[in-house]
């Protein structure tokens, strides 16, 4: 038993640290906290059936509990439901390209346009936007912009900007005085920001889509399928991992040097145990840490204990409220929105 208490409290502690390495110093850095959830259980069992066999190496999982206890506060909350709040209203989606391979089927079908239209958000940010100016219907910068009446900006990250594009956006129904590109991965992934007038203050929103995690979802949905790409799927989460890391060198310092206070929300597609999600933690709040309920996850497909849709701000920005719209099923993320006040807000 010594062995074994001795063996899970240092491997706990590795994977625990682990969230503070980056994967460019250290390969396969980034696989090692998707064991934190694991190493935590662990502990709590060993704990208990120590502690009631009165041993004293109960001590050591105890304290990898207490170590770990932070893990506990990014996995699951309990703020009261405050939807009724009052401040500036945020959305982010990752809108799976409208899902326009699979159009509603009759005029009473509800379509993710009308669902965004219909969202008292005040800004709205979208990865995945999918803009065909070609087919009336299919105009989605039309569409959620409610013909002009939000401000907007939308970068293509490809295809051809004037007829088909994929891309991301962003909507206000504050002045937009500013904007511009962090990163553009000329492929499916990039970061924006819009500079936003908000009564007398200003505030910088970002819209953020990292490198996929690269799992195939559907090669899990039975065992045979999943032994077949296990080791494949590893090597695609290492170099997502490596991936995202250097986008974030990128973004930490843009966000670093804002002049004004930011929001930084999207697809980060890295869960809360990560080094990413520990670098934003560092000079960034996380709304749903501050003001959600329940687990919070965001993906919406057979792996859904997910949560990598994330909304961060500046300390000086208070989150009021955060929900994941678990209901909203059109993509394989649910959207997240938040609440945000700050001394003198006037909206």
């Amino acid at each position: 038993m010594k062995f074994i208490t001795g063996l899970i409290f240092v491997l706990s502690l590795l994977v625990f640290g682990s969230v503070f390495i980056s994967p460019e110093v250290f390969p396969y850095a980034g696989l090692l906290p998707f064991l934190v959830p694991l190493a935590l259980i662990a502990n709590a069992f060993l704990f208990f059936m120590l502690a009631l066999a009165w041993r004293r190496l109960a001590f050591f999982p105890l304290l990898c509990l207490a170590i770990g206890y932070k893990f506990l506060l990014i996995t699951f909350q309990f703020h009261p439901k405050n939807e009724e709040a009052e401040g500036l209203k945020v959305l982010s989606y990752n809108a799976h390209l409208f899902n326009y391979k699979n159009p509603p089927t009759g005029a009473e079908d509800p379509t993710v346009f009308s669902w965004l239209n219909e969202q008292p958000a005040d800004i709205k940010v979208i990865q995945e936007f999918y803009q065909d100016f070609t087919i009336e219907n299919k105009d989605a910068l039309k569409f959620l912009s409610k013909d002009g009446e939000l401000n907007y900006t939308y970068h293509p990250l490809r295809g051809e900007p004037k007829q088909r594009s994929y891309g991301m956006a962003i909507f206000s129904k504050y002045p937009i005085v500013n904007e511009g590109i962090v990163f553009d991965e000329k492929n499916s992934n990039g970061a924006i920001f819009a500079d936003i007038e908000v009564g007398k203050d200003t505030v910088r929103i970002y819209n953020v889509h990292l490198a996929s995690m690269s799992i195939e979802a559907e090669a899990f949905e039975n065992y045979d399928s999943a032994k077949q790409v296990y080791k494949q799927t590893l090597g695609k989460l290492h170099l997502g991992s490596l991936k995202r890391a250097q986008q974030m060198n990128i973004l930490e310092e843009h966000y670093s040097n804002s002049p004004y206070p930011v929001i930084l929300m999207g697809d980060l597609n890295e869960i809360p145990y990560s080094n990413a999600y520990f670098r934003l933690s560092e000079t960034l709040q996380n709304a749903y840490e501050l003001a959600g309920r329940g687990f919070g996850f965001t993906f919406n497909r057979i792996l859904f204990f997910l949560r990598i849709d994330h909304i961060f701000a500046s300390p000086s920005l208070t989150p009021l409220q955060f929900k994941t719209h678990s209901e909203v099923d059109y993509s394989d993320h649910y959207p997240v929105a938040a609440t945000f006040t700050w001394d003198g807000f006037e909206p």
